[in-house]
């Protein structure tokens, strides 16, 4: 089972209890203030994943989001980044003019420990955000386990707004992977994991894969600095990016009112 694979690679000290704090649903400006850059990667008319501003223009999300069930890559005029979707309201939007993942990840291959750690794609913007109506995030290295974490996303039973989920706790930490309790299911895939201290938050992983039972969730995600570093340099060179040439006309749009989705992307 690739659960117990990959918390035996993980846990390499006893887990520490948590005292984890409930999902709170933001559904007014108001609570979205800080969280405008974390917004619903659509993919198609059905399938969406959570992704989140890097820079203006930039949005990170889990490479499985960018390839079908059959390992081909999905149309970058496919997508569409809706930041800080809450009932059918955004923030703003645009269509995805180029996209690249990670060349280490494997489409199609099972959420093994190699894929989960280099689950991570980037998403170029037809259309810039400009950072004054959602300020983007950066990266940190992970957090060690027995760490607090955040978590905001969209997933399966609350796709129509984000959700924050304030404190969870990272159970395991290990050459590159992390592993949570937070409480994320389908369409959380490249949902943030913040960290905290005493600056704004920092992006210290995404959602990668996971499960949940009676016992609770477990999720996976991955060391990010030096993947985000290399998807950057294959966006200025054109390595594994696609299309090769971006040819899409996205339209940025402020306060738009949109609805979607049905199915949701296994995280």
């Amino acid at each position: 089972m690739i659960r117990l694979a990959l918390m035996a690679f993980l846990v390499a000290a006893p887990a520490v209890a948590q005292d984890n704090s409930n999902l709170k649903r933001l559904p007014l400006r108001t609570d979205l203030l800080g969280w405008e850059a974390v917004g619903r990667v659509e993919i198609g008319r059905d399938n969406f994943c959570t992704g989140t501003l890097l820079a203006t223009n930039l949005v990170l999300t889990a490479a499985h989001c960018v390839y079908a069930r059959s390992g081909g890559r999905r149309p970058a005029d496919s997508l569409t980044f809706r930041a800080g979707l809450t009932d059918g309201q955004v923030i703003a939007e645009s269509a995805v003019a180029r996209v690249v993942a990670h060349p280490a990840y494997v489409a199609g291959n099972p959420p093994d420990w190699n894929n989960v750690r280099h689950d991570v794609a980037l998403l170029e913007l037809a259309d810039a955000i400009p950072s004054g109506v959602a300020s983007p995030f950066r990266t940190d290295p992970p957090v060690a386990a027995g760490g607090q974490v955040s978590v905001v996303s969209f997933a399966a039973g609350r796709e129509d707004a984000l959700s924050r989920q304030r404190i969870c706790g990272v159970i395991g930490e290990n050459a590159g992977l992390m592993a949570f309790d937070c409480d994320v299911y389908y369409g959380s895939s490249g949902a943030p994991v913040f960290f905290r201290d005493q600056g704004p938050p920092r992006i210290v992983a995404i959602v990668s894969s996971g499960s949940r039972g009676p016992e609770g969730t477990v999720s996976y995600g991955m060391e990010l600095p030096s993947l985000v570093a290399e998807l950057k340099h294959a966006l200025r060179t054109g390595r594994g990016v696609w299309p090769e040439r971006g040819t899409g006309q996205g339209v940025l749009r402020r306060g738009s009112d949109t609805r979607a989705a049905g199915h949701f992307l296994r995280p």
